[in-house]
């Protein structure tokens, strides 16, 4: 059931409360949680990355390193670099500054830094016709980090046609709600007009350099609509790129595109230090007003 946005503003207490109900996952649902994310893992094409994670495990049980793999490191073809020991504020932070990523259905998480990285030039953004005219109607409503708590749930929820496999787990969902309170994850939601969270999504903003973690839709196109907005905003403030890590087929969509490695972390190392917007995210135009939105490379 959505959280709605009079229970937004909390005290600490209420919020820990929140997050113990919200985070919380039953031991039927995490026993289907590691069986799927072990077909998921013996899928053909990805068989052959479970060796070298499994003698990276296994090395790291006798020798649990607290320091983070370079980004370069070559242990698997998927981008796999270390084990995750530790998933703490400061860690995470030094993380992302690498340009590392953790990923990981169940048991140990995995440092990941894949060759290509795909990214949004916001110069490049594509925003179809039939987006635009639904950003123009008024259905629906985007706001930053009103329900960060709702989104990352229902981020981790089910998708229709398709098998419960996530990687956000209450472990997961913990972490990132300590990077949320430390102003580093932010949150959009998008509202229908009865009031319901039907979209959204979160990430990570660090300089002027934004990571996207996930994004969820209830409603046709409802994630599209507040991931536009996002980037409208993100171009106003001066971030250089959204990284959207591994390409997906709606963000390819969207104008992503893969970088190499070693070009992303140039752009990381410039972009990563002082700059981009600090405190809690405010909207600053609605969905109507970004969809006329006409980035360089389109423009008459």
């Amino acid at each position: 059931m959505p959280i709605q946005p009079e229970l937004l503003m909390l005290a600490a207490e209420e919020i820990l409360a929140l997050r113990a109900n919200a985070f919380r996952e039953s031991p039927l649902a995490t026993l289907e949680r590691v069986a799927l994310g072990m077909a998921w893992a013996l899928k053909p094409d990805r068989a052959a990355g479970l060796l070298p994670f499994t003698r990276l495990w296994i090395k790291n049980l006798f020798s649990r390193d607290a320091t983070l793999p370079a980004p370069d490191r070559k242990v698997a073809a998927d981008g796999t670099v270390g084990i995750v020991n530790d998933l703490s504020v400061p860690t995470l932070i030094e993380a992302y500054k690498r340009g590392l990523f953790t990923s990981g259905h169940f048991g140990a998480l995995a440092w990941t830094s894949p060759a290509q990285r795909c990214v949004l030039f916001f110069d490049e953004i594509h925003i179809s016709k039939r987006l635009r005219r639904t950003m123009r109607q008024g259905k629906y409503t985007v706001t930053f980090d009103r329900d960060f708590e709702g989104v990352i749930k229902a981020c981790a929820g089910r998708r229709e046609g398709r098998w419960h496999v996530t990687w956000i787990t209450p472990r997961i969902m913990k972490a990132y709600a300590a990077l949320f309170d430390a102003g580093l994850v932010h949150s959009f939601e998008v509202w229908n007009d009865a009031g319901q969270l039907v979209g959204g999504g979160y990430g990570v903003a660090l300089g002027k350099i934004f990571f996207t973690e996930s994004q969820f839709s209830l409603e046709p196109n409802t994630s599209k609509i507040g991931f536009t907005v996002l980037n409208w905003h993100l171009n106003q403030w001066g971030y250089i790129l959204n990284d959207g890590k591994n390409p997906t087929p709606t963000i390819l969509d969207m104008g992503f595109r893969s970088i190499p490695r070693a070009e992303f972390l140039r752009l990381l190392a410039e972009g990563a230090g002082a700059g981009g917007k600090s405190d809690r995210w405010q909207i600053d135009a609605d969905a109507a007003t970004v969809a006329a939105w006409e980035p360089a490379h389109n423009a008459p």
